[in-house]
């Protein structure tokens, strides 16, 4: 049966410890996950764009195609992180011999992807065997791929090639002005500018380009300083993670947990980028640990309503009087803006989505039952949320495993537990999952 497994979900929170720009001086660490997430940010900018010109069924297969090739990228990246570029690159100047380190590396993700989804572990498959293939992260963070594929690489490659260019280089700008005695640093920055001119033709990256004088680049910056904002401050915890890379975390479960419940592709899609979004308020009030924000009864309602004003004045509204107004309609869509939560099952009826009416589901079953469709925009809520929890959860009993305990991070197991442990969505069990982990 398919299903979400103990091993895929620690496997890919494993990105939280994996350092970026590890051979230069840096102001803060930078990690493997907070780069996913802020790239994905702008690739779901740049996807929104290009899709101003296609109809729904070929936005959703560029959609599907777009977060699956992130997240196989991602996948094979987290098995040869302990291979240093150097290396990494000769190997790949020798098909052969990247044809034998793809089929290890295949090796080692099949006993944990393949469980929660067969067509996924396929396409997988498929995608890094591609003869040839340009992978958007092929080459150093400003060097180019060394196999383009054959006719050139697709829209999708195009897509997250520009927005792990972009990514990068904002982490680039952050360590430049401490790496000023480094020869290797011009180079680096003349490679990120050249290679995002080769993709101009792609509708925003002339605005990426230009810097940070409109609003997309100003929301997808902002977006970005979420790595610096620590969860959990106040309880020390190994590894830290930050609200960026959680929101990485929390979208690749959605994802995986919507594909494994049957969720049809724009359900998937929308769940995705619904997990990925779910913390950008948090810009403007911080992340409030879930016992202070139950403390007062009428706090969360007070928190919710500052950073939904904030959020349209500081991000949306900017958006749509820039021209992007397509953009902050999405972004308002996924964080529930209209539906009162960004943890509501909602949809959308054919003949309303000129006017974006939103209508909200009771549960996670009526979604399920009646609009699992692709036509109807569907977002879930509920699955949302457990993935959510699952990531806290992991969180704190990854820092407990790793020897930093504290009482905050064995109250919130316990409580995790007790609220979950008969939970169900569809056949998954909540509470089964969490006790694999005893």
């Amino acid at each position: 049966m398919r299903t979400l497994r103990k091993s895929l979900l620690q496997f890919v929170f494993s990105g939280s410890s994996m350092r970026r720009w590890n051979d230069k001086l840096r102001p803060v660490e930078l990690y493997e996950v907070d780069k996913q997430a802020h790239k994905m940010i702008c690739a779901f900018f740049l996807y929104q764009l290009q899709c101003r010109r296609m109809d729904m069924d070929a936005a959703l297969v560029l959609g599907r195609k777009i977060v699956e090739g992130a997240l196989f990228d991602y996948l094979y990246r987290l098995v040869i992180t302990d291979i240093k570029p150097p290396v990494f690159y000769r190997i790949k100047e020798n098909p052969e011999h990247y044809r034998q380190l793809t089929g290890w590396v295949l090796g080692e993700l099949e006993p944990v992807v393949r469980p929660m989804d067969e067509g996924f572990w396929q396409r997988l498959a498929h995608y890094h065997r591609r003869p040839g293939a340009l992978r958007p992260e092929d080459g150093t963070d400003g060097a180019k791929g060394l196999f383009p594929a054959p006719g050139g690489p697709d829209l999708a490659d195009r897509i997250l090639r520009a927005a792990h260019l972009y990514a990068s280089k904002w982490e680039f700008n952050l360590i430049r002005p401490l790496n000023a005695f480094d020869e290797e640093m011009g180079d680096i920055e003349r490679s990120f500018d050249e290679e995002l001119r080769e993709l101009a033709d792609l509708a925003g990256v002339p605005e990426l380009l230009a810097g940070s004088g409109n609003a997309l680049v100003r929301a997808a910056n902002l977006c970005g300083q979420l790595r610096f904002q620590i969860r959990w401050s106040q309880t020390p915890r190994v590894p830290e993670t930050s609200v960026l890379g959680h929101m990485f975390v929390v979208a690749a479960y959605a994802y995986f947990l919507s594909l494994s419940l049957g969720a049809c592709e724009m359900r998937c899609i929308n769940n995705f980028f619904c997990g990925l979004f779910h913390d950008v308020p948090e810009l403007l009030t911080r992340d409030i640990i879930t016992p202070v924000k139950r403390s007062v009864e009428q706090l969360p309602g007070i928190i919710h309503q500052y950073e939904d004003e904030a959020l349209r004045c500081r991000m949306l509204r900017p958006l749509a009087e820039a021209g992007y107004g397509d953009i902050a309609e999405r972004m308002s869509y996924y964080l529930g803006l209209e539906a009162g939560s960004e943890f509501a099952e909602t949809l959308r009826d054919p003949s309303d989505r000129s006017t974006g009416a939103v209508r909200c589901l009771e549960s996670f079953e009526a979604l399920h039952r009646i609009g699992n469709d692709n036509r109807l925009d569907p977002k879930d809520g509920q699955l949302v949320k457990v993935c959510d929890t699952l990531a806290a959860f992991i969180e704190a009993r990854t820092s407990v495993y790793n020897g930093v305990s504290s009482p905050p991070l064995y109250e919130a197991m316990s409580r995790i537990r007790a609220e979950y442990r008969h939970q169900s969505l569809g056949d998954f069990n909540v509470g089964t999952l969490l006790a694999d982990f005893d």
